[in-house]
């Protein structure tokens, strides 16, 4: 594995970003894996995953799994001096969310995707899946 403390990798704020879009990836790549097939459904399951609480709890699900600089990465971004965050998200929410997404960027950044796909699901597995699925029937749908 590769050292993701290397001055030639991207900012902190620059790899969250990066690790936003591929959190989203993974989570819709999950989803579709276990049976949802409707963009409506998909959305409103991808909601529960993608949220910065969610991935708080994610982020804690990881925090004792991580290497020493996927550690550094992650107290880099969650102390980072950006707070872009919306209103209704608890600050130490937002920083841990921002933490985790750096992680992920970061090792997606180096091609360490086995790695991030493994933290990934570490980081789900507990969560509690929406209860709609894409075959519930809602009346009428064929």
């Amino acid at each position: 594995m590769q050292d993701i403390r290397g001055s030639d990798l991207p900012t902190p704020a620059a790899l969250a970003y990066l690790g936003d879009a591929v959190h989203g990836l993974l989570v819709r790549e999950m989803l579709v894996a276990r049976g949802y097939a409707q963009a409506g459904r998909l959305h409103g399951a991808a909601a529960a995953y993608v949220t910065a609480q969610a991935q708080a709890v994610q982020a804690e699900r990881i925090l004792p799994l991580l290497t020493g600089s996927e550690a550094d990465l992650y107290r880099r971004a969650y102390n980072s001096g950006h707070l872009n965050r919306p209103r209704h998200v608890a600050v130490a929410d937002y920083r841990s969310a921002t933490g985790w997404e750096a992680v992920l960027g970061a090792l997606w950044y180096l091609g360490e995707t086995d790695r991030a796909r493994k933290l990934f699901s570490r980081a789900t597995e507990e969560q509690s899946e929406p209860e709609e699925k894409a075959g519930a029937s809602d009346g009428g749908e064929i």
